[in-house]
């Protein structure tokens, strides 16, 4: 089972990877064609809301309580037990998202207004913003469809697929950019409606995959005669989802009051923390959300099944993995981050200036990095045994305290106290949910951790000093050509995991340490 995770992992990392890559590739020509001048800002907050809302109805809350009560289904019950759930699951969040979906047209100034305050003393650019806003809210419909998609593909085990489909929406907001932005007045215009396409085009590619997988029901509203058992699931599920809304959204709410107070700062505050999340993203993406989407059907199904020791081993497991993959990345975003920022940014409308802001607030976003995964792996213990108000509450301490940093920060530290205050409520979040589920008893600590963290803590420095004794200065990237500055960012990355890998050998950790254990070692208390 534990070779089974890995390879979930590593197939639905890599096709993150591929879809991340195609996501460096679409801000790269965003930086060029638009820098950080305020039509970016402008992009930037519309696309936000109905990102926002995607992660509300569904890759966050959604699928956080529809996949432990499917997983339940899927054990303990027949097909067509399951699929009689899966038409009245579906059939009810479609009319719930036709209902915000218009609403969120309808009422898309005041969301402008509410989102972003510093646009309403600019009409033109408060128009522009409501504009680019409703053409993209539909996009919440499709890609929540698609997140329910994925949430049954993942859970029989097809996790390809779903990692994919992000690739989509990068191709078209590119082809959106690329080829027809110059053609327009607002290259925001053309890139909207390209976000509009993609989300149909997500949902069609993987229709045929659902429908192999045996996932794919006629959506249907009311219950007929026998639908007892799926009705009681549906009921289930939504009742789950309520709490879960806000409590696995918590980063996006963050994100959503560090933007509003973004626009009342400097013009291309905004834009110089979204391209900066999105470096800090890389790591989250490719393996962070990659092994919270493989561990939580597992876990889901440990709880099922009772096997409660094995499943705390496997949240213990999980942790292991969160440092070794993002204490190292942590530090080399922070060594390298102007040379990364300068290969895949510092092009056309995007500035010297604009490289050293949004270094700045990536050093404050990576310093949440571990916390960040950290809860994308704890909050599934959670999730899998249907517990979804436990992450609420702390969610709620969670948001309070970025609201107090936020506003104490961002007059003297400016975009980059924005950045900050979110990565000290993830380090709060994480360190909140680890101390319920130890408190309960829910997640035991396995033995070996100090030896561990030495290990991959001694195996990070050597190799952020190697990196920084080795990486030339700023004017050297900045000067460099294209070629250049990618070709010497390879070779430093080749490097510093070269030194990584090499220490972790040297100090005794081999791949057998890294395989979940079907019995778990004793606890060590």
């Amino acid at each position: 089972m534990s070779s089974k995770i890995l390879k979930s992992t590593f197939v639905i990392g890599l096709m993150t990877l591929v879809s991340r890559i195609s996501g460096l590739v679409r801000d790269n020509i965003f930086a060029q064609i638009m820098g950080s001048q305020m039509v970016a800002d402008v992009f930037f907050v519309a696309f936000r809301i109905p990102n926002f809302f995607r992660r509300l109805f569904g890759e966050g809350a959604f699928s956080a309580a529809f996949v432990p009560v499917f997983a339940e289904y899927d054990v303990n019950h027949s097909a067509e037990d399951g699929r009689r759930f899966l038409a009245l699951v579906s059939g009810r969040l479609m009319i719930i998202l036709l209902l915000v979906t218009f609403a969120g047209v309808i009422f898309a100034p005041s969301l402008i207004s509410l989102i972003a305050p510093g646009f309403r003393d600019d009409p033109a650019t408060f128009t522009l913003a409501v504009d680019v806003t409703r053409i993209m809210f539909p996009y919440l419909f499709f890609i929540s469809l698609v997140a329910l998609s994925a949430g049954i593909l993942n859970t029989k085990g097809r996790f390809a697929v779903p990692a994919f489909t992000p690739v989509l929406l990068n191709i078209c907001m590119i082809c959106g950019a690329w080829f027809f932005a110059s053609r327009y007045s607002y290259a925001t215009y053309a890139i909207a409606i390209s976000v509009f396409i993609a989300g149909f085009l997500q949902l069609m590619f993987q229709l045929p995959f659902l429908y192999k997988a045996g996932g794919l029901s006629m959506p249907r509203i009311r219950a007929r005669e026998g639908d007892e058992l799926a009705v009681e699931g549906a009921v289930r599920v939504y009742k789950l989802t309520l709490p879960a809304l806000f409590g696995v959204s918590i980063a996006q709410i963050n994100l959503l009051i560090n933007t509003a107070i973004a626009t009342l700062l400097a013009t291309g505050s905004v834009s110089w923390l979204y391209y900066s999340d999105r470096l800090m993203e890389f790591p989250v993406g490719v393996f962070g959300i990659a092994l919270a989407t493989a561990i939580l059907p597992k876990l889901s199904k440990d709880h099922a099944s009772q096997t409660l020791d094995q499943f705390s081993a496997t949240l213990d497991w999980g942790c292991r993995w969160v440092f070794l993959i993002s204490l190292p990345a942590m530090l080399a975003l922070m060594v390298l981050g102007k040379p990364i920022i300068t290969a895949i940014y510092h092009y056309g409308k995007f500035t010297d200036a604009d490289v050293i802001s949004v270094y700045m607030s990536l050093v404050a976003f990576v310093l949440g990095l571990i916390p960040i995964i950290l809860v994308k792996v704890l909050a599934p213990g959670f999730y899998a045994q249907k517990n979804t108000k436990t992450p609420v509450k702390i969610g709620v301490i969670a948001m309070l305290v970025n609201i107090v940093f936020s506003l104490l920060l961002f007059k003297p530290m400016a975009h980059v106290g924005l950045a900050l205050a979110t990565s000290i409520a993830a380090l709060v979040n994480a360190g909140a949910l680890f101390f319920v589920l130890r408190r309960n008893k829910i997640f035991v600590v396995q033995s070996g951790w100090l030896r561990f963290a030495m290990q991959t803590g001694l195996a990070s420095a050597f190799m952020a000093s190697v990196l920084w004794w080795s990486v030339p200065p700023l004017e050297y990237w900045l000067q460099a050509s294209v070629w250049v500055r990618f070709y010497s960012l390879l070779i430093l990355v080749v490097s510093g995991a070269f030194c990584y890998g090499s220490v972790l050998l040297l100090l005794g950790l081999r791949p057998r340490h890294l395989i979940l254990k079907t019995s778990p070692v004793k606890n060590k208390n």
